[in-house]
């Protein structure tokens, strides 16, 4: 139960981190997850116990790693389309 919640909590913070750079994530659903998981660790490197937790994992710290990751993904992306 405790890994669903965690893809759960991860892909809506992916989501969040997608609406608030105004940038689609590559990979729609599972793009959103792996950006919510990979951010959360990202941002638990940057900012640690930082902020509410939910299903262990610190929420601003996630969405602050989560929008990173899509902001470097972004610009990575766009300067392989030139």
């Amino acid at each position: 139960m405790g890994f669903i919640m965690y893809l759960i909590i991860g892909g809506i913070i992916g989501w969040l981190a997608g609406l608030i750079l105004g940038k689609d994530i590559p990979g729609g659903i599972i793009g959103n997850i792996i950006a919510g998981i990979v951010g959360a660790w990202i941002g638990g490197l940057i900012f640690p116990s930082m902020g509410p937790v939910i299903w262990d994992m610190p929420i601003i710290p996630a969405l602050i790693g989560s929008i990173i990751l899509v902001a470097i993904l972004s610009l990575i992306l766009k300067s392989m389309r030139k």
